[in-house]
């Protein structure tokens, strides 16, 4: 980070939902409720995963580190906003600002490339069963989702850093309630051209890629199941892959309609609604997506709090 990055704002200013201190109460409240509801389903997910032994499989290994991801990523942006609401000054320091933008940004690519990690172990669990235990060994789960944490890391770095060297000399206040790259580019003093260019072109061929491959695995999926003779079979196929099927629908689509658009389409009030979709209700929805649909997570929640 430059040195007039420093001396020329040394706090970022961020607007938030609302100016309005009566509609600030009401999402105090509604957003509070939102996030304990978040940490309780994902840290119950978490829990419950840990505690039964039936659910010592890949695909509930993987699904705890979704629901850690999660519990994480609202962690990032709710309890700052939360204070904003309730404060005069909403104000974050240049560092806060960066860091907060670095484990926004890294824990979105993480959940992105682990729903990708799923989709591999439904592809190898419907379409290679009798092989499912040999090719999803413990080993090879711990190393994808090594690497899913790893990609996300090193993919917000890379434009964290970039942003963070540019200069911002004029305004520091920013028209969200959380540091995102779209509002500080329109902050910077100087030409954000290559900024602009590099989050199209690298953030488009990382989600590309990543929705590309959840494509090719859910082709061969649904090819499969509908080669299945027995009706029940079918269903039985297609529930194990409906949860999964719909929380990368609801991330994966509100992202993309985010980020894969020129910078003169942004529309503050729009996409504050959009960021508050993928990063707050999301994260909620999802651990109860999975266990409203999952009969062994049912089962396994009912024994986990009666014993």
């Amino acid at each position: 980070m430059r040195g007039t990055n420093r001396s020329s704002v040394t706090e970022f200013v961020l607007l938030g939902l609302t100016s309005d201190p009566q509609l600030q109460i009401i999402l105090f409240v509604l957003f509070l409720f939102i996030y304990n509801i978040t940490l309780m389903g994902n840290g119950a997910i978490i829990v419950i995963i840990r505690l039964s032994p039936r659910l010592h499989t890949p695909m509930y290994f993987f699904l705890s580190h979704l629901s850690f991801v999660d519990l994480c990523y609202s962690s990032t942006i709710t309890p700052k906003m939360l204070i904003n609401f309730l404060s005069e000054r909403k104000t974050i320091s240049f560092i806060g600002c960066g860091v907060q933008l670095y484990f926004y940004s890294a824990l979105g690519a993480v959940e992105c490339l682990m729903l990708v990690v799923m989709a591999y172990d439904r592809y190898v669990a419907i379409c290679n069963p009798l092989l499912y235990p040999i090719v999803m060994s413990k080993r090879l789960c711990n190393q994808m989702v090594g690497s899913a944490y790893m990609g996300g890391l090193l993919h917000s770095l890379i434009h964290t850093s970039c942003t963070f060297r540019l200069s911002f000399c004029s305004s520091n206040v920013i028209n969200h309630f959380v540091c995102d790259y779209p509002p500080l580019l329109m902050l910077s003093c100087t030409d954000t051209s290559v900024n602009e260019l590099m989050l199209f072109v690298i953030a488009g061929f990382f989600m590309t890629s990543t929705v590309l491959a959840i494509l090719i695995s859910y082709t061969y999926i649904i090819s499969t199941i509908l080669r299945i003779r027995s009706g029940e079979g079918r269903q039985k196929a297609f529930s194990t892959c409906a949860s999964h099927f719909i929380c990368i629908v609801l991330f994966f689509g509100t992202v993309f309609f985010m980020y894969l658009r020129p910078n003169s389409k942004y529309k503050d009030e729009q996409d504050k609604v959009i960021t508050v979709f993928y990063t707050v209700v999301i994260p909620m929805l999802n651990p109860l997506i999975y266990s409203l649909r999952n009969k062994e997570v049912k089962q396994a929640m009912k024994k986990v709090f009666s014993s």
